[in-house]
């Protein structure tokens, strides 16, 4: 029986930063389950779930100190056994001028409302024709089983204004997994 870790890390960009890792979890007989990542402002960041076979697990957090050496900042936490979540799922995407705030407003009024954050991007790009700096934010989020989804788009209809961005809100197809 294996254990199911989430870890996170980040270190200066260079080529072979993943492999090191895989190599990590494969020398304990693991299996790389799911990550995420991205090359960031000269870094690169990211999140994997692996499974070890419960007694390499402590092999596998000695060779994860080794790698600090070579200039990984990792974390490592035991995750808990997948339950499906329940409610609603929608799809959030904003566009608009960038300027400070933004996120931090969208996810209050989230929060507000018991609506929680699952998967985010955003990104600056110049506008077209040089129209300045537009923000671009795509997130999946899951509502509670209660959601009000109509009081949901009302709020967010009211921050548009305030932000000067739009927001589109669409619900999700999920796939059997999800």
């Amino acid at each position: 029986m294996g254990k199911t870790l989430v870890l996170t890390f980040i270190a200066e960009d260079r080529p072979g930063l993943v492999e090191k890792l895989s190599e990590a979890v494969t020398e304990q007989g693991g299996n790389w389950l799911e990550s995420r990542m991205a090359h960031l402002a000269e870094k690169f960041a990211g999140i994997a779930r692996v499974e070890i076979p419960s007694d390499k697990v402590s092999s596998f957090k000695a060779a994860l100190t080794a790698l600090e050496a070579e200039g990984f900042r990792l974390t490592v936490e035991e995750a808990r056994v997948d339950t499906p979540p329940g409610g609603t799922v929608l799809t959030l995407d904003l566009v608009g001028p960038d300027h400070p705030g933004i996120v931090h407003d969208i996810s209050h009024c989230l929060a507000e409302r018991g609506v929680s954050v699952e998967e985010m991007e955003t990104d600056i790009r110049q506008a077209p024709m040089g129209g300045g700096t537009l923000f671009y934010a795509r997130a999946r989020v899951r509502g509670p089983a209660k959601l009000n989804e109509q009081e949901l788009r009302q709020a967010l209809e009211g921050l548009t204004a305030a932000l000067m961005v739009d927001i589109t809100l669409r619900e999700e197809i999920l796939s059997p997994h999800q």
